[in-house]
């Protein structure tokens, strides 16, 4: 038999959802309303644990309702801070290891300009708050704009003659390289954020072009927010085994869907029985099949999807690799920056709770894949 939730941890969520009655007065002391209106309750963090004011804590020296309020809101507070990504401006701390003793130290020249150098006092790494573009010969503001311009549709030399109006002298080989690298930094980084998609998910596949051979290219996105969550590319289209598209989705969203929409194809048939069938009927999954171009049993979605896909490999005249960056690109693009009408102006990123912030977001998603986390952190000290 399953045990009953703790009362005082049943109210303590009340308190939470119900909302503005928990104050924040520093990062370790917090004030809860009282529920019969005599105030408020000091809620404080400890070494050995919380501590509240309430006639409850005191006599009974048990974790309250309020704290228990306090512990959700910090629990809320973190899921929603996981998912929102903001531009990196303090230039006050030290990158490598968040040490707020730094100093100038000199000037890095740069072909678009001069950059400031500092030096942290603690552990004695030389830095510039450039975050994502250090040794770049050209600014932010160029690289990204390329970015926009080519998975919005342009060619490689049509950004290459854009960017010369804006007084960018570069050749479309470096714009090229600029997509590879960035690409990946971005890629490796998102793939750790979870979207909250929804129960139903699509499957398709369209043909492309791979240096002159037909190949497919299978996506799986996320019916209600169009949120894109995974890609393959195989030889043919209704018996290559697409097990691993079905699997990278479930690792991204952290779950498996209610309903996979898809065509009646074979290999969907046996992905899906693979990766997402079970005998438990509680967790059971469903796989609708039978799809007609009208009615409500529809993959319209999908072929919306479909038709960016098929601009973008137009413009290119193909893919010259079944490894190239442009497809992860091009899932960005979709997923984090392109508002879609079909949302109200938002990115599945936001409809799925993600929320990128900052008039660049490119700029912003380069920054923060490039600070150095925690672990980085700690190993630089250990360097030192």
């Amino acid at each position: 038999m399953q045990a009953l939730e703790n009362p005082r941890e049943m109210k303590g969520k009340q308190i939470f959802q119900a909302g503005e009655q928990i104050t924040r007065i520093n990062g370790f002391e917090y004030e809860v309303k009282s529920q019969r209106g005599n105030g408020f309750y000091r809620i404080t963090a400890t070494e050995s644990g919380w501590l509240c004011t309430c006639p409850d804590y005191a006599y009974r020296n048990a974790k309250c309702k309020h704290i228990f309020a306090v512990v959700f809101s910090l629990q809320f507070r973190k899921e929603v801070e996981a998912k929102r990504i903001e531009p990196i401006a303090d230039t006050s701390i030290c990158i490598f290891c968040g040490s707020s003793h730094i100093t100038k130290d000199g000037i890095r020249k740069n072909k678009y300009g001069d950059i400031q150098k500092f030096q942290c006092l603690e552990c004695k790494k030389y830095f510039t708050f450039n975050l994502g573009f250090e040794k770049m010969k050209h600014n932010p503001q160029a690289i990204t704009s390329a970015m926009q311009l080519y998975f919005s549709g342009e060619s490689l030399r049509n950004v290459q003659k854009s960017l010369r109006l804006l007084g960018c002298q570069v050749s479309h080989q470096t714009v090229h390289n600029w997509i590879s690298k960035y690409v990946e930094l971005m890629q490796t980084y998102l793939e750790k954020i979870a979207p909250n998609v929804s129960g139903v998910w699509r499957a398709d596949e369209i043909y492309v072009k791979v240096k002159g051979d037909q190949k497919y290219l299978f996506a799986l996105m996320d019916d209600e927010t169009r949120f894109w969550l995974a890609e393959q590319v195989a030889d043919k289209k209704g018996i290559s085994d697409v097990r691993p598209l079905l699997k990278e989705g479930r690792e991204l969203a952290g779950r498996k869907p209610n309903i996979l929409v898809t065509d009646g194809a074979n290999n969907f048939i046996k992905a899906f029985k693979r990766e997402y069938y079970t005998h438990f009927p509680q967790k059971m999954s469903v796989h609708m099949r039978h799809i007609h171009i009208k009615g409500d049993l529809n993959n319209n979605r999908m072929e919306r999807l479909n038709e960016e896909i098929r601009g973008r490999e137009k413009t290119m005249r193909g893919l010259k690799t079944t490894e190239t960056p442009i497809i992860e690109g091009m899932k960005i693009f979709h997923n984090f920056i392109r508002p879609h009408m079909a949302l109200d102006g938002k990115t599945p990123a936001e409809a799925s709770g993600i929320e990128v912030k900052g008039e660049n977001k490119w700029k912003t998603i380069i920054q923060n894949a490039s600070r150095p986390t925690k672990i980085d952190r700690e190993m630089n000290q250990t360097e030192t």
